[in-house]
């Protein structure tokens, strides 16, 4: 017998509690930190760090839960942090639980699932309130905290590796790309081919949305250097009546209006036919350029393309796409491009599939932690006497 099962056995002999998360935690809204000095203090959004100001909005620990868009993300924060209005921040009542087991409980609960908006995903305090959450003794909650977090530790090891040799391989492409510059001419990247926007089909419209099958890219979907399918998809009917433009096969999509412009500058290569919303630029390939070597050497050249193009000021964060067009790369030959990319997508195979390598163990860390995580989560409603 575990020293867990010792616990609950002496202490929760007729089961356990649950409760409503408002009986043991209350649910704070955010609030905009612009006119604040910088400083060291991190300012939360749904996406995560934003900035760093002067000042905070609660210095305890507290678990992060996003109102609006990424909700399918938490945070869990020790020190004293700021939070905008679009992730709620949590004040939880140290006698009854400890943060941290919440943290690990509401991973668990999987929150998206609550969305209650059609359009962006968004949660509510009053849904968020009625979640039920088990109510063991904190000697109990303690133990089940120490157990998930040597899981959540060894993934986080892992993931700094990994951080590393990604940084090393955005390095090394760098200096690849720009060994050939004898081999190379410099061109604006308007010149690679035909760049086009897009927009979103309305949303009130079902027959624009419902049993889509063509892919339509936002910045939610641009997480991985390459594409394998797009989290919402439009009709053919959205199509035509919404006068959406269909891009080719082997397209290389960029974010340039988002939040996570404030710390990177995404780019993927896109195999399939798709369509893309308003905040993303596509470009099709003109004859003698590779999109993959496209693709690669924007992701090597996108924090000083970030840096050079980012527009000052305004509510959403986003790039002045003329100075993107305006920025130049390396073009070698076409031979030599296709050289470079057998190279890189090699490199990057190593630090981005699932199936190799540190992926792949953090990958099987994951799926361990969320096995052992919903088993010890997992307890008898106590018997009502």
């Amino acid at each position: 017998m575990s020293k867990l099962d010792e616990l609950i056995a002496e202490l929760c002999p007729n089961g356990v509690e649950y409760k409503e998360l408002q009986d043991v935690l209350t649910i704070k809204n955010g609030s905009d930190y612009k006119g604040f000095a910088e400083g060291n203090v991190p300012v939360y959004g749904s996406g995560g760090i934003m900035a760093y100001v002067d000042r905070y909005a609660y210095d305890k620990p507290s678990v992060l839960i996003p109102r609006k868009g990424s909700i399918d993300k938490l945070y869990y924060v020790e020190t004293p942090f700021w939070n905008v209005d679009t992730i709620f921040y949590t004040v939880i009542n140290l006698d009854i639980v400890l943060p941290r087991y919440v943290y690990h409980w509401l991973l668990r609960e999987h929150l998206e699932k609550l969305n209650t908006a059609g359009g962006v995903p968004s949660l509510t305090q009053k849904v968020l309130n009625r979640v039920k959450i088990a109510v063991p003794p904190l000697e109990v909650q303690r133990e089940i905290v120490r157990v998930l977090d040597n899981f959540t530790f060894l993934s986080a090891e892992l993931s700094a590796e990994l951080s590393a040799r990604r940084k090393q391989y955005e390095y090394y492409s760098q200096q690849l790309l720009e060994g050939y510059k004898k081999e190379s001419r410099r061109v604006p990247i308007s010149a690679l081919g035909k760049w086009q926007g897009g927009k979103t089909p309305s949303m009130q419209e079902k027959r624009f949305w419902q049993n889509g099958t063509i892919p339509w890219i936002s910045s939610k979907d641009m997480k991985s250097p390459v594409l394998t399918d797009t989290e919402d998809h439009i009709t053919e009917v959205a199509l035509s009546e919404a006068s959406m433009n269909l891009l080719p096969e082997e397209s290389v999509a960029i974010v340039t209006r988002s939040g996570i412009l404030k710390h990177s500058f995404p780019v993927a290569f896109v195999p399939f036919r798709t369509t893309v919303n308003q905040d993303i630029k596509a470009l099709s390939v003109t004859d003698g350029v590779s999109a993959r070597y496209v693709s690669f050497a924007l992701q090597a050249y996108g924090e000083d393309i970030r840096t050079k193009t980012k527009k000052q000021g305004g509510t959403v964060d986003s790039l002045d796409f003329q100075k993107v067009l305006d920025y130049q790369i390396p073009l070698p030959d076409y031979d030599v491009q296709l050289r470079i990319v057998d190279v890189l997508e090699n490199f990057e195979a190593i630090c981005n599939d699932l199936k190799i390598g540190l992926p792949a163990e953090i990958e099987a860390r994951q799926k361990q932690y969320e096995y052992y995580r919903d088993k010890l989560l997992t307890f008898d409603a106590k018997v009502q006497t």
